[in-house]
């Protein structure tokens, strides 16, 4: 998922490591924080993989910072990445990956990734349900307040995801053209034979 994010966030510009952790931070902060230890090798591997080349321009001072930008095989992989439907891009910390990039996919596709995050949180929320019937009575009432807390969080999350799903619903499917009822027209009244003079 960090490549993912790297590559999704050098697509916009080339930037330096600060600069990508603090992009990354504010992209990615509640879902997880990025250190340098896990960001340097994560650049080096995508190095090696020719998705990602350093260019060195050289700032006010003269010193020279190592800038990062996505190559043409890095769009490449930025996009298979991106459009693994997999049982793991459900996930919490994957589907906000993803979510945050959203805007590079087909819409057939966002579609099919917010249909099976719902119902992976149908599967929570069933197993959450399950759950405070389970341990109602054996519980303290801060835990059972948790759980409650975290089954409305999730409920929240699916009406959400409903939303989404219905948005990008409409604009797969053509919208179908209203028929318009053509005005009634009265019965033509018959003409109007010229009377015979008579003899």
């Amino acid at each position: 998922m960090l490549e993912l994010a790297i590559l999704g966030l050098l697509k916009e510009r080339a930037m330096h490591g600060y600069q990508l952790k603090k992009r990354l931070a504010e992209t990615l902060g509640s879902f997880w924080q990025v250190s340098y230890g896990s960001l340097y090798p994560a650049l080096r591997r995508l190095q090696r993989e020719e998705a990602v080349e350093m260019i060195f321009p050289k700032d006010q001072i003269g010193r020279r910072k190592n800038v990062y930008r996505i190559t043409e095989k890095g769009e490449g992989l930025f996009a298979d990445l991106l459009e693994r439907v997999s049982q793991d891009a459900t996930e919490d910390n994957a589907f906000s990956v993803r979510f945050a990039f959203f805007r590079y996919l087909k819409p057939e596709t966002r579609i099919r990734l917010l249909e099976r995050r719902r119902a992976f949180l149908e599967g929570r929320g069933s197993n959450l349900r399950d759950a405070l019937l389970s341990y109602k009575e054996r519980i303290d009432s801060y835990t059972l307040s948790l759980m409650d807390h975290q089954l409305a969080a999730t409920e929240t999350d699916i009406r959400w995801l409903d939303d989404l799903i219905q948005a990008e619903q409409r604009q797969v499917l053509p919208a179908r053209p209203h028929k318009s009822r053509a005005p009634r027209q009265r019965p033509a009244s018959p003409a109007r034979l010229p009377q015979r003079e008579r003899a």
